[in-house]
């Protein structure tokens, strides 16, 4: 009993996942910049480095996190689930990268309605993952663990619009888009944008999750 009141027992999880999903934020709305400004070589360059600065922080906080799991004697909720939620969250952030890093390669000449509306339902997501998350070391308290519970369904939401806007999108792009290089290239990140909604909605579960099991 000693022995175990010496060690650490919470490792500030909680703390750290807020972090970690600050940086998801940052990186979302660094993406929706560089859409939003990619007309101009400048500024897409530069948002794409603020896409990469905040994607490579948050996999400094992912590393903390599963470091402290195995230094962590009593940890505040079931290590496996906090080795779920940190590395999906971190597969957000990555999938953001690698959407900004795809345009680049692929040479994406313009951005179409459908990425700017794709990238706008991505960041509300990522957003509201920001929002579920803060809630979490408040959970025992029932009003809080119903608000988490309701993030989440919004979540789940934007999720489904996502999957409508993209099903919209690749029919008007098979349809209409006449240069077959360019039909690849959209189609690839209609794909990425709409998977960063589907790996918010896996954090949506791991949450609610977590609340079911901990309020």
């Amino acid at each position: 009993m000693l022995f175990a009141k010496l060690l650490p027992r919470d490792g500030n999880f909680f703390e750290m996942f807020n972090q970690h999903a600050d940086r998801i934020v940052e990186a979302a709305h660094a993406f929706s910049k560089l859409v939003a400004n990619y007309s101009d070589p400048h500024l897409r360059q530069k948002f794409n480095q603020d896409v990469d600065i905040a994607e490579r922080a948050a996999d400094r906080v992912t590393h903390e996190v599963n470091k402290g799991i195995h230094k962590t004697f009593i940890t505040p909720i079931d290590r496996e689930q906090i080795h779920c939620l940190i590395n999906t969250m971190d597969d957000i952030a990555d999938l953001i990268q690698d959407s900004a890093e795809t345009m680049a390669l692929y040479d994406v000449h313009h951005m179409t309605d459908d990425i700017v509306r794709l990238t706008d339902v991505s960041v509300k997501c990522c957003e509201r993952v920001r929002d579920a998350v803060k809630l979490l070391a408040r959970i025992a308290d029932p009003a809080t663990a119903e608000a988490a519970l309701k993030t989440c369904e919004e979540i789940d939401q934007l999720e489904s619009d996502a999957d409508r806007i993209m099903r919209s999108a690749m029919s008007k792009l098979f349809r209409e888009e006449p240069d077959v290089r360019e039909l690849i290239k959209l189609k690839a990140i209609y794909e990425l944008l709409e998977t960063i909604t589907d790996k918010c909605e896996d954090v949506a579960n791991v949450i609610e999750g977590i609340v079911l099991e901990n309020s």
